[in-house]
């Protein structure tokens, strides 16, 4: 397996900024102390590779910086030249880790999972849709025919949603907050809402009633799992109520179920706002460490 990091493109961001840009290198040196040799750099997203999921004058808007002042506020971050890097690198990493995962089993982004994204605008932290992107670009290449985005962020993957909406083939699956982010809901191909306060027993119940379902209803050749670490009952912007040992039993049925069924999985970090930030690095990295001990020998 391999993993692809994509925190050499560092984001500034203006001081007091509630998005945690600097989890990134965080998360990169708590994984490198177990998996250096399985990580490499990520290649950036090219237009070419945008436009399987983005409008072309979408893509142009943000490589130019011609977003207004409202676009940028519905995105959540001040638009600069090294947004647009961070944002190329992000999904050429989902990407990456899809290939890798075709090829070998599994492959991890230490990024991605930018699910609010749609065809023509940003939104929710998330620039370019990495998901939409890979999947379409994958299975125009012939490498995959059909797929499973299985979205555990705390946040419903609207973006994602609305983009794949009309893609039989591409199945999606969204588990989240019912009274979270975004408040203008779309329908994925099966969501399932949640109570604010939900705890490890009842998430872990539904969760893995779905799953074999989910396999047998979409029959995918390749699987995307957004292993949000913002289900925790530490994260400001979650309201679920999920312990660390929850979420990791959590990335286990993931796992498991991915190998029973015999589908490669690509694992992307999606959201996390703990305070303090140390406990979404120890929650995604105990994700990345798992996906280590089941695929990487």
């Amino acid at each position: 397996m391999k993993i692809f990091r994509s925190d050499q493109y560092p984001l500034p961001l203006p001081a007091g900024h509630r998005f945690p840009a600097h989890k990134y290198p965080m998360l990169y040196r708590s994984v490198a102390q177990f998996a250096f040799d399985l990580i490499e750099d990520t290649p950036l997203a090219t237009d070419a590779e945008l436009a399987m999921a983005h409008t072309a004058e979408y893509i142009a808007q943000q490589s130019e910086g011609r977003l207004s002042a409202a676009e940028q506020r519905v995105i959540g971050l001040p638009w600069s030249p090294a947004l647009v890097l961070r944002s190329r690198a992000s999904t050429g990493a989902t990407i990456a880790a899809c290939r890798a995962a075709v090829r070998e089993g599994c492959g991890v982004s230490l990024a991605g999972g930018t699910h609010h994204a749609f065809a023509d605008h940003g939104s929710g932290f998330c620039v370019f849709n990495d998901s939409a992107v890979a999947l379409k670009l994958l299975r125009t290449e012939g490498l995959i025919e059909r797929a499973l985005v299985i979205d555990l962020d705390v946040h419903q993957g609207n973006g994602t949603a609305a983009m794949l909406a009309n893609e039989t083939s591409l199945f999606t699956f969204s588990m989240h907050g019912a009274n979270n982010f975004p408040f203008d809901k779309q329908l994925s191909d099966w969501d399932i809402e949640l109570p604010d306060a939900c705890d490890d027993a009842s998430y872990l119940t539904e969760l893995a009633g779905a799953l074999p379902q989910l396999f047998a209803l979409s029959q995918p050749d390749l699987v995307i799992y957004l292993a949000g670490a913002d289900a925790y009952a530490g994260d400001r912007l979650g309201k679920l109520n999920l312990t660390m040992a929850g979420l990791l039993a959590r990335d286990e049925l993931v796992f498991e179920h991915c190998l029973r069924f015999g589908v490669p999985v690509a694992v992307t970090m999606g959201g996390g706002y703990a305070e303090p930030i140390e406990d979404t690095v120890a929650i995604q990295t105990a994700t990345v460490q798992a996906a280590v001990k089941r695929f990487g020998a």
